[in-house]
């Protein structure tokens, strides 16, 4: 996600105008859970500042300093004080469910296995841990990251654990990357003969990972939106399909194509917004053309021919002369001023 990590935490990075985290939050609330740990570091003051108590959520939020990235099976271990012996959902920030995940807790608690852990079929497994299952489909080995993989399942970023998670943890040694790696806690309550439910992911699942991940998890909840126009849309604008304006936006002279967003403060002017873009807070659109892409809020982009595909961090500014009719591509870090010249 260079070079937007380099300016905001991962998963402050919006999809639809909403940080990824926000939506693992929402996730967490809809199952009746009230008190979460964030486990944060070098990012930890952006976080706080998103997040704060926990309340806008209906949850209470408890931050854990994690001095270095350590591992996921680290950051367990350090936040064994907070979790006392309670059951627990462990839940990658840059994760994202399309169906939440109500039906897995409610599993979890219905059939109490020691730990529960979601699978995702995936083309390319070997960015992940990878589950191997019996011919019963029992769960009999993790592999972190593997050149090989034995299977196409990927394990996703969402686990329940039981109190016994502890003594696993307490029991690995870091692996070659010098990480306590949740796989190997996982591996270990197997070993000791412990029940490690799996649930394979019916839905869509997306490790937020990548520009074109955030692009297609951004099309997805697009797709969701309702038509809702509040802002100030002139007589001489065009609003087709599911397009949402917030209040204080205004639109003058352009077409938007849905599913779009835009946000208060954004304003449009002799512009094509085509489907699944979404406009941060306060932009400024001027005589270009955008679609498929995310445009982070302070953002001004004037006179581009055609914007696609496309990922714009804050307080960008984009211009080009009339004569340059290309179609761009764009990936630009937050405070980024670019000038495209004719060729």
């Amino acid at each position: 996600m260079r070079p937007m990590t380099h300016t905001s935490a991962k998963q402050l990075l919006p999809v639809a105008n909403k940080p990824v985290l926000f939506f693992a939050l929402e996730s967490i609330a809809a199952t009746g859970i009230k008190d979460v740990g964030i486990v944060i570091g070098e990012t930890g003051p952006q976080i706080r500042q998103a997040v704060g108590d926990g309340s806008a959520f209906g949850l209470s939020v408890t931050y854990i300093p994690q001095d270095k990235p350590l591992g996921l099976a680290h950051a367990v271990l350090i936040a064994q004080d907070w979790l006392g012996d309670d059951d627990f959902v462990m839940y990658l920030g840059d994760n994202f469910l399309g169906g939440g995940i109500a039906s897995f807790v409610d599993r979890f608690r219905a059939e109490q296995p020691d730990a529960q852990i979601l699978l995702t079929k995936v083309p390319d497994p070997r960015s992940f841990g990878v589950a191997e299952l019996d011919g019963q489909g029992r769960l009999t080995g993790l592999e972190e990251k593997p050149e090989f993989p034995k299977t196409d399942l990927a394990v996703a970023g969402i686990y329940i654990f039981t109190p016994v998670v502890h003594e696993a943890v307490k029991h690995i040694s870091p692996s070659w990357r010098g990480e306590l790696e949740i796989s190997d806690a996982v591996q270990w309550l197997i070993d000791a003969g412990y029940h490690v439910g799996t649930e394979v992911v019916s839905g869509y699942w997306k490790d937020t990972g990548s520009v074109a991940d955030m692009l297609e998890v951004n099309r997805l909840v697009l797709e969701r939106l309702k038509v809702r126009v509040d802002g100030d849309v002139d007589d001489a604008s065009e609003i087709t399909g599911k397009v949402e304006i917030t209040a204080g936006a205004t639109v003058r002279n352009s077409t938007i194509i849905g599913p779009a967003l835009i946000s208060s403060g954004a304003e449009i002017s002799q512009s094509y917004v085509g489907p699944f873009t979404s406009i941060g807070e306060n932009c400024r659109i001027s005589g270009s053309e955008i679609e498929s892409s995310i445009v982070l809020p302070g953002t001004s982009i004037d006179g581009i021919h055609r914007v696609a595909e496309s990922f714009i961090g804050r307080d960008v500014e984009v211009a080009a002369p009339a004569s340059v009719s290309s179609t761009f591509r764009f990936v630009l870090g937050d405070h980024t001023k670019m000038r495209i010249g004719e060729s």
